[in-house]
Parts: C-alpha cells; structure tokens; sequence
C-alpha cells in the first residue's frame, strides 16, 4: 500500500527534521502557496496569502479535491478562508506554541517590572539605586484561558503571581489558584498586567476599548500575543496618555507590519516585536511530534488529534 504523499509549506528547519523523523521526503512549497501538486494527499498548511489577507482570498477554479487532511501549523483558524477550512479533514496545532509564547509574557512581565534595559549602567554617573515593582505577590489577568493562558497560569502562579482570568466557558478554571472574573472591567481592574490569549471572534473585536480602559487599574500592562483586532489602537494611546496604561508589551498588531509612522513605533511606553513569541525551536519540535503523532491516527483511521468538527 503506498503511503500517503506529505506536502509542507514549513521552511527547512521544519522539514529537515520531520524527513528524518519519518524516513521519507516531503514536498516542499512556498510559504501560504495555493499551487498545490497534484499528488498531495495531507498538507502542512501555513496561513494563506500575506498577512491576514488570506481570509479573503477567493477559492481557485483548480483547488486541489485530492487533499484529504489539512494539520495547520497554528492554533487560530481565523487567518484562512472557510472554503479553504471545509476543503479536507483539518486539525489545529493548539498546544504546540503554549511554553514559549508564556515564556514571552512571562519576560516582558519581568522587563517592565525591573525597568530593563533601562536599569543596566554604561558608567560610574550612573550609579544611582532606584526600587523597582515585582511579579511576584502582582496580579497577572488573562483574557482567554486555552492552552496559552493555562501555560502562563502555571508558570505566573510558580512565581508567587496571583492569577485572574475571564474566559468565554463557564466551566470551572482548569488550575487551582486561578480565580475566574465575569467582565473585561472586573478583569483589568484587579490587573498589574493583563495578558490577551483569547481568538479573534467578532466578540473580541477591540475589547480592549476605551470604556475597558475605564475600568483598569491606573498603569496597567498591556500585554498582547493573541490578534492587533482585540485592541482598539487610539483608545490605548489614549489609555498611555492618561495613565491607566503603563506600558503595553504587544507581538501582534492590525495590520501586521504597521505602516511606517505608526505612532506605536516610537511610543516611549510601547514594544513591539513582530510577531515572534510562537517562533522557538521548542515550538518546531512540539509541531514535528504533534503531526507525527496526528499521522499515526490518520493512518490508522482514528480521530486527530485536536481536529475540528
């Protein structure tokens, strides 16, 4: 029986690994390509297209019907189009990215706190000892208690945070030491830093507005690693202006790259990195053990691992 033909839009750091994992060669396409060979029976799809645009993008007259199962190499499904999700059996790749994503968080957390790198001296002038905040006995919120929120949960709790989460289950919190709150208001009110880890839905659409920000405790900080759609821009600057926020931390804007002058560039109390906290070589592995994994149930028939329905 021939084994089912693996194409990947991952870059070779991914697929080098995965050939030697598995014993055979896979198809390697462009990042986001839709020009899919014919012989493709799973893809390892990156999102689609550039940016966010892929959502948009029209299904092709020739859209491949031969592709069975779909693993994408990220969590969120909001970045691809709904054609393209009904296409194949499709499963997620919640999980993978959790550690180094609450590592992120875990370090801007830590930089604002201890005021880095604006503590380290050049020189004998600047020898001046100055007190600085602390995580530990700070309240951490989170907005989204999935995979991430709970990675960051343990580790926040691990260094004597305590931890405030709102989510959209009306389950019980997953952790002990978790308190759950019932409102954005409630949540940034109790928040020395607030991290954002929920999915872009149209109910998360600019959550973090100027009336959330009404509610937040004078300094807050901002830290968002979900979508730039859950964050009302001019209400955060409004927010830095004023002093309810303090500093905002933020790995993911809307559009993603700001155009040049974004006024988020310059921002004393802004940082930016570009979309970067998923990216870890722990990442890499955990995503080559999770389709390996995935592959061994699809081969023999089972369900997948975190497959949508």
């Amino acid at each position: 029986m021939a084994l089912p033909v693996i194409s990947s839009h991952l870059e070779d750091d991914f697929n080098d690994p995965l050939e030697q994992r598995l014993g055979r060669p896979i198809q390697r396409l462009p990042w986001g390509s839709l020009d899919i060979p014919d012989n493709t029976e799973i893809l390892l799809a990156s999102p689609i297209g550039k940016g966010g645009q892929g959502r948009t993008l029209p299904q092709p007259a020739n859209w491949p019907k031969h592709i069975k199962w779909i693993q994408l190499v990220s969590s969120g499904i909001d970045l691809f189009p709904a054609w393209f999700l009904r296409s194949a059996r499709i499963s997620t790749a919640r999980g993978v990215a959790a550690h180094s994503i609450a590592e992120y968080c875990l370090a801007a957390m830590l930089s604002v706190s201890k005021d880095l790198p604006n503590l380290w001296v050049s020189g004998p002038e600047q020898w001046t000892g100055r007190r600085t905040a602390s995580v530990y006995g700070s309240t951490i919120g989170l907005l989204g208690l999935g995979a991430i929120g709970q990675a960051l949960a343990h580790k926040a709790l691990g260094l004597g945070a305590q931890v405030v989460a709102l989510r959209q289950s009306k389950a019980p919190a997953p952790l002990a030491g978790v308190r759950l709150v019932g409102s954005v208001g409630e949540l940034m009110a109790l928040s020395d830093h607030l991290v954002l880890v929920a999915p872009s839905t149209p109910s998360t659409y600019r959550i973090i507005d100027a009336a959330a920000w009404a509610c937040a405790k004078p300094g807050l900080h901002l830290v968002n690693v979900a979508r730039g759609e859950l964050v009302d821009d001019e209400a955060l600057l409004a927010a830095l202006a004023s002093g309810q926020a303090g500093f905002a931390t933020l790995d993911t804007t809307a559009p993603e790259p700001l155009p040049a002058g974004h006024p988020f560039y310059s921002h004393g109390q802004i940082k930016l990195s570009p979309h970067t906290s998923a990216l870890s070589w722990l990442t890499r592995k955990q995503l080559v053990d999770k389709f390996i994994t995935n592959l061994a149930r699809y081969e023999s028939g089972q369900a997948l691992l975190d497959e949508l329905p």
